[in-house]
């Protein structure tokens, strides 16, 4: 596998038998009881370490621009610090602190559980939670892959699973009262379902206590259709997939996922769901992309079954990530907006500052624009 991808090591039956886990005439995988009648290994994991520890690792350094041959030194100079750009004024919000932004943060600290707002550095995190919404992150705070654009800490969580999340979690939802929630998570290729156990037990946690429209954001599951199955079953209203950016900037933007497979899911999601779960996906702009790769990219998810779309800028997290190539005006944001409704898409957010959950509520449906997204 890639340097892209990290996996857990395996320490063999030697350490197994030296930590005490390995039951007599156990096979591979298979591990007595602990006091509590628990196994203490689960053979779900890919050879994780026993016990499961998860490890924290650096980002590696992509300096050498995207895929397109653009990056550093393309007009970024100036700017104080060697592959920024200095935001334009359609980029720059306000801080947060206002509204339900208090309650919100205080809830998800009480119930310990992480956020895609705060590990993806999202730029609406403010907004969202002064309006009492947030996007609520299962599976953990480090990823197993390591994309050029995405500021979530990479690391090997080692098989490492909360058991009790999906019920933290289902508590959470029902305590913040609201009419739409979207779920996300770190990519887990160090499980063998990829996570997609706790993805179903989570909706299952939520639907006993909330009436709330579910909507996940899912990883690509490397492709499994048995992984992908086991979350429509649990029968969401919405699987959002993103494909991110185009075909070309792929082995750059995401070496551990393919364009291709991306599309296939959403495509999936249709098929398996029946009709009845709605497809959603997002593509980043600012990458070096071509005017001609975005409208192929539009076609592209039209003919997989794509029903809901985000555009949006991609912003630098860190001088580790990939430079930006260009900050997109918010005229052609609407621009593109505009021609993925003409070629399909069913219902689409376009515009500088939107991110995959930024007012899904009103994306799918569920509220009406300016609509307060709170039950009452």
């Amino acid at each position: 596998m890639g340097d892209d991808l990290l996996m857990p090591s395996e320490p063999g039956r030697q350490a197994d038998r030296e930590l005490g886990l390995e039951a007599a005439g156990a096979g591979p995988g298979e591990y007595a009881p602990d006091a509590d009648g628990r196994l203490r290994h689960d053979p779900n994991v890919y050879g994780a370490p026993r016990p499961a520890v998860p490890q924290r690792v650096p980002l590696t350094p992509r300096f050498g621009g995207c895929a397109s041959g653009a990056g550093v030194g393309l007009g970024a100079e100036g700017a104080g610090t060697a592959g920024y750009r200095r935001l334009p004024e359609w980029l720059k919000v306000k801080l947060p602190g206002a509204g339900d932004y208090a309650d919100t943060k205080a809830l998800l600290r009480r119930q310990n559980l992480h956020t895609v707002c705060e590990e993806a550095c999202c730029p609406n995190l403010g907004h969202c939670w002064e309006r009492g919404t947030a996007t609520i992150m299962i599976l953990g705070e480090l990823c197993t892959r390591r994309c050029g654009f995405c500021a979530v800490a990479p690391g090997k969580p080692n098989g490492y699973v909360d058991h009790d999340e999906p019920r933290r979690v289902g508590e959470a939802v029902a305590a913040m009262g609201l009419r739409h929630t979207v779920i996300t998570s770190v990519a887990r290729d160090d499980l063998k379902d990829g996570g997609s156990g706790i993805f179903a037990e989570v909706i299952r946690e939520i639907r006993k206590r909330s009436d709330t429209v579910i909507e996940v954001l899912i990883p690509d599951f490397r492709g499994h259709v048995d992984d992908l199955r086991r979350v429509i079953e649990a029968a969401p209203e919405v699987i959002n997939h993103n494909i991110e950016t185009v075909e070309r900037l792929h082995p750059i933007v995401r070496p551990s996922a393919r364009y291709d497979r991306s599309l296939e899911l959403l495509r999936r999601v249709k098929e398996l769901g029946g009709g009845a779960i709605k497809s959603k996906s997002g593509i980043m702009l600012g990458l070096g992309e071509e005017d001609s790769e975005v409208e192929r990219t539009l076609g592209d998810l039209v003919g997989h079954g794509c029903d809901l779309l985000t555009i949006g800028q991609y912003l630098r997290p860190t001088p580790n990530h990939l430079p930006v190539v260009e900050y997109v005006h918010p005229d052609r944001f609407r621009a593109w907006g505009a021609r993925a409704e003409a070629v399909g898409i069913g219902s689409v957010a376009s515009g500088p500052l939107v991110r995959s959950s930024f007012h899904a509520d009103e994306l799918a449906g569920t509220v009406r624009r300016g609509e307060n997204s709170k039950a009452v």
